[in-house]
């Protein structure tokens, strides 16, 4: 009994981030209510998971405001750029919806939109991740965001997916989940993009070829990170 309660039991460890997952999910919720703050809530909530994952959590409340005022600048303006990029592939995907006509130029102007659709579904994985690690300019950190979820693939795939099991169950079969929900998904992420990071980091901070210790890395061939991108204190 008393090995089961030691804090370090990785039971206990694994119920001690399912809890700091519910309070950062309602932390962040709360914080996204104004809408505009979505994007610094989203890189807060990032920003202490990628802590979490690396065993490095303390004050998890104190360390999501800070990062939350750290970050409030750059996160909104991405997260401006996004939801105005969001709101136009809606429109268009309302209006290709109910003017369907099976013809050339429709099936073109649909294929455009997927395609779109996709590019714009990347950078809303990776963005926030990213911005909660590196600091850039607004469209250099978009454009680093569709370059690395190119890379990393198998990375985006396993992400993706389980975003969209966690909304599924939400909505589908068990509403309560919604406690967890973006929490879960951004506790998950940051396990999956954790070596990922690691990489970046060496890029960004030598521009050279990575080391030996991180060759074995599931994905390796990621481009170059702009020279004025350096890694948040």
């Amino acid at each position: 009994m008393r090995s089961l309660l030691n804090p370090e039991n990785p039971v206990m460890r694994f119920l001690t981030k399912i809890g700091y997952t519910i309070i950062l999910n309602i932390l962040w919720f709360l914080c996204s209510l104004p809408v505009f703050t979505i994007g610094a809530s989203t890189t807060a909530l990032y920003a202490v998971m990628q802590k979490l994952v690396r065993d490095e959590e303390s004050g998890i409340i104190s360390a999501f405001f800070t990062a939350f005022r750290q970050n409030f600048r750059q996160a909104t303006k991405v997260w401006l750029v996004l939801l105005g990029a969001l709101i136009f592939l809606g429109v268009d995907g309302y209006i290709l919806l109910h003017l369907r006509h099976l013809n050339a130029f429709w099936t073109l102007l649909t294929a455009v939109w997927f395609v779109l659709a996709a590019a714009c579904t990347i950078v809303l994985l990776y963005v926030f991740p990213l911005t909660a690690r590196f600091s850039n300019s607004t469209f250099a950190m978009i454009r680093n965001s569709l370059m690395t979820g190119m890379h990393f693939l198998l990375c985006t795939v396993l992400i993706a997916s389980f975003h969209f099991a966690v909304f599924y169950i939400i909505i589908f079969i068990y509403t309560p989940v919604c406690f967890l929900g973006e929490g879960l998904c951004a506790l998950f992420s940051s396990w999956i993009m954790n070596r990922v990071l690691l990489q970046l980091e060496i890029i960004s901070n030598s521009q050279n070829a990575l080391p030996e210790e991180t060759a074995e890395a599931e994905c390796t061939d990621m481009p170059p990170i702009s020279d004025d991108e350096d890694r948040q204190g």
